[in-house]
């Protein structure tokens, strides 16, 4: 089990933002389309946060176009780019569910002031 340990360290990013559930975070993926790569960007709310270590995922919701959009991204992934924290929300839950029922201003958070 120590060599598996050991791969899981190299393979773990060192500059990565503490992520919390609520946030709402500004993601640079990287895309492959055909022979071409581009980074594309993904905004949203951190509505889930599961796993450990390398094995560390998140999902991400956002509205577009009336339409609820979610995307479950492996925080340690080499086609993860970059990952900014626009702003902080203030949650009292671990997983955020109950946004996906909600529309407009209902499903906004509130900003957390004291971090």
């Amino acid at each position: 089990m120590d060599i598996i340990r050991q791969i899981e360290e190299e393979q773990k990013k060192d500059s990565l933002p503490e992520l919390r559930v609520g946030d709402y975070v500004n993601i640079d993926y990287r895309i492959k389309e055909g022979q071409r790569e581009r980074i594309q960007m993904f905004e949203g709310t951190v509505i889930k946060i599961q796993g450990e270590g390398v094995r560390k995922a998140f999902t991400v919701r956002r509205l577009s176009y009336g339409v609820g959009v979610e995307r479950t991204f492996l925080l340690h992934s080499p086609r993860v780019e970059n990952i900014k924290i626009v702003r902080r929300g203030k949650v009292r839950r671990a997983k955020l569910f109950y946004l996906r029922n909600r529309v407009g201003k209902a499903a906004k958070l509130r900003e957390k002031t004291d971090y």
